[in-house]
């Protein structure tokens, strides 16, 4: 599969998770999002920004417990729980945000556990 951005065709597997994460930019974020109907408020930002950082400075996803840490410290205690987070994410961290970052498909799911 392919998404198509700016004239250019980037390379998704089946389920419309980026095969490049280096191919990622702020338009390919808002275009993923719009096939998830997801708008890409400044909470959601916020943790797309934080995957992709993290993802950077060490080449991996961070787990969910290290996003809810992150949302509590920069979005009071009260979002910084798996309820918020399911309100940004409906189908999970790992199937929406992660997508919505540029990451590969993660191996496990279980970062929505």
């Amino acid at each position: 599969m392919a998404l198509e951005i700016d004239g250019r065709a980037l390379e998704t597997d089946e389920e419309g998770f980026l095969l490049d994460p280096s191919e990622w930019n702020r338009d390919v974020a808002q275009a993923i999002a719009r096939q998830e109907a997801l708008e890409l408020t400044e909470a959601r930002w916020l943790v797309v920004d934080f995957v992709r950082n993290h993802f950077e400075e060490r080449q991996t996803v961070p787990e969910t417990r290290t996003i809810l840490r992150m949302l509590g410290e920069r979005l009071g205690k009260e979002r910084g729980t798996r309820r918020f987070l399911h309100e940004l994410f409906p189908y999970g961290y790992g199937q929406q945000a992660c997508k919505i970052a540029g990451m590969r498909k993660p191996r496990k799911l279980m970062l929505d556990v």
